[in-house]
């Protein structure tokens, strides 16, 4: 076999559309652009969502929703991420030392996810329901 002896299996390939050649390919004349209009006139295309001067639709919907600016400061951690930290009272500080949130972390909230063994006691950090639920039955404390 030889590099220049390949060749795609037979029925592979199709011949690419001649557009504009004459009547006999099927694609003379206007060329599959139709008559008239923007779309048939070369250059003739226009931005996503442009709909020939009527109001898109993307500006006739109402626009509702809120994204926060300051989610992206609010770190995450676990009851099974608590459990494996080496101190008993655990803060920011003491979470970014440890490697489970990043520097640019302002706030924190321990979330339900694992379970907890130990005993430790919150402080400056949030929890949800079911996390202080679990942090108070291991005989720890939350305070904020």
């Amino acid at each position: 076999m030889y590099l220049n002896t390949i060749a795609p299996a037979e029925g592979a390939t199709k011949a690419r559309r001649r557009v504009g050649r004459g009547i006999g390919s099927g694609l003379g004349k206007t060329a599959g652009r139709g008559h008239k209009g923007q779309k048939s006139r070369a250059g003739g295309f226009h931005k996503v969502g442009f709909e020939g001067g009527q109001m898109p639709m993307y500006r006739r919907l109402p626009k509702r929703g809120f994204t926060s600016l300051t989610r992206r400061f609010v770190g995450e951690v676990t009851l099974s991420d608590l459990n494996k930290l080496p101190v008993d009272t655990v803060d920011l500080l003491a979470l970014k030392q440890a490697g489970l949130l990043g520097e640019l972390i302002t706030s924190a909230k321990v979330v339900a996810t694992g379970e907890i063994s130990r005993k430790v006691t919150l402080s400056g950090i949030m929890a949800s329901a079911g996390a202080r639920a679990a942090i108070e039955a291991a005989g720890g404390s939350v305070a904020e």
